[in-house]
């Protein structure tokens, strides 16, 4: 009997078609006594992997994507560990000690029910979103929420020592994340937040799952995630994304948000209400002004290059970057985000760097000098979250 070459190929090496999968195993005990750990919790955060441990202690990750992750590993009543791996072709055998919490009392904040549906509704928008995708979205177990709201400093502030488990029924996900803080805070308009998840598929009819498949989809294209990994493949342009160099000044004469904030709460709160008003009026003045593109479009190798280690890839530029997606438009109101009177309505973002670079890895998640964005992807929550590891139709 005769085979195709590809066949005979892949009978004498079985493994050559996913050899660019990587594979993590390890074994899990106690930093003290030296016994095994059964039942922790083991994911790559932000992706679809994960797994518990044996009675043995032992686990495995198999089928991984290439790229950089933040590898964790939770159990209740012991401290969690946590690892940046690069996960390549090589397998990856760690052999992790997990220390014990120390015992210690959490401070009890007592606060209505009204007070506590409250604060936990201002969590849920911010942290799950308020697009349409979030109205399918449940979290299943939110009394686990540890919430507390400063009155002074208007800061609300949540933490979970369990997972804290949201059933994203728009895109077929159970997302499992452990909260390590989030906080809003009101003055300063900023939201935080700290901790890893992990993305289970949900259980579903054929037609509930091309549903999904088709959900994803959307929110996969044109998303941060996508913009990135089509740098790395040089077919940014090809797949809807055009780059300009961005500058722009703030408007010296309205005072920063924060300001503005505390100042309108201060005089209301005097009950002086012209005072108030004033901010009002400078809070609706624009942000900027002498905004402006630099055209033409940048190529690649103008914002692209390599980064500090194999595997990772930076991204840098001047003052700003302006990106448009082609593919997608965009009818949400917001003032401050600049659009040129010839452009189309279509989908854009801004990049401004905190530091003279930022990196990403292959999966096209940002793992280093985490940038600012303004527009289409800083509005994107949970509810539009995809794991690290998607893989899109057009890239399978």
């Amino acid at each position: 009997m005769r085979f195709p070459w590809l066949i005979l190929f892949l009978l004498v090496f079985p493994f050559a078609a996913i050899a660019q999968y990587g594979t993590i195993t390890g074994v899990v005990t106690n930093s003290e006594s030296k016994k095994p750990l059964a039942r922790a919790s083991v994911f790559l955060s932000n992706s679809s992997v994960g797994t518990i441990t044996a009675d043995d202690g032992s686990f495995a990750l198999y089928s991984i994507r290439p790229g950089q992750y933040t590898m964790i590993v939770s159990i209740l009543g012991y401290e969690n560990y946590s690892k940046v791996v690069m996960v390549g072709s090589d397998p990856i055998k760690l052999d992790i000690k997990l220390a014990q919490k120390p015992l210690m009392l959490r401070e009890v904040v007592i606060s209505s029910a009204s007070d506590w549906k409250k604060n936990y509704e201002q969590f849920r928008k911010q942290f799950i979103g308020s697009d349409e995708n979030a109205k399918y979205c449940e979290i299943i177990n939110p009394h686990l929420l540890n919430l507390s709201y400063n009155q002074t400093k208007q800061i609300l502030s949540a933490n979970t020592d369990q997972f804290l488990i949201i059933e994203n029924k728009a895109l077929g996900y159970r997302v499992k994340f452990l909260v390590d803080s989030f906080s809003i805070d009101k003055i300063n308009g900023l939201v935080s937040r700290e901790g890893s998840q992990v993305f289970e598929e949900l259980p579903g009819s054929d037609a509930q799952k091309k549903k999904w498949h088709e959900k994803r989809e959307e929110a996969y294209h044109g998303s941060s995630m996508h913009f990135f990994r089509s740098l790395i493949s040089d077919k940014f342009k090809d797949e809807g994304f055009i780059m300009y160099h961005f500058d722009r000044e703030l408007n010296p004469i309205r005072p920063p948000d924060n300001e503005i904030r505390h100042r309108i709460k201060v005089y209301k709160d005097h009950g002086m209400i012209d005072s108030a008003n004033y901010y009002v009026g400078l809070a609706n003045m624009p942000k900027y002004y002498h905004e402006r593109l630099e055209k033409p479009p940048l190529f690649g190798f103008e914002v692209f290059t390599a980064g500090d280690a194999p595997g990772l890839y930076a991204i840098h530029f001047p003052h700003f970057l302006y990106v448009v997606y082609t593919k997608k438009t965009d009818d949400t109101e917001n003032r401050d985000l600049y659009r040129p009177l010839d452009q189309s309505n279509y989908a854009v973002s801004i990049i401004t760097l905190q530091g003279p670079y930022a990196q990403f890895d292959k999966n096209g998640i940002v793992v280093q000098g985490g940038p600012i964005f303004e527009g289409a992807w800083a509005s994107q929550r949970l509810s539009d979250m995809l794991p690290v590891d998607y893989v899109p139709d057009d890239a399978k």
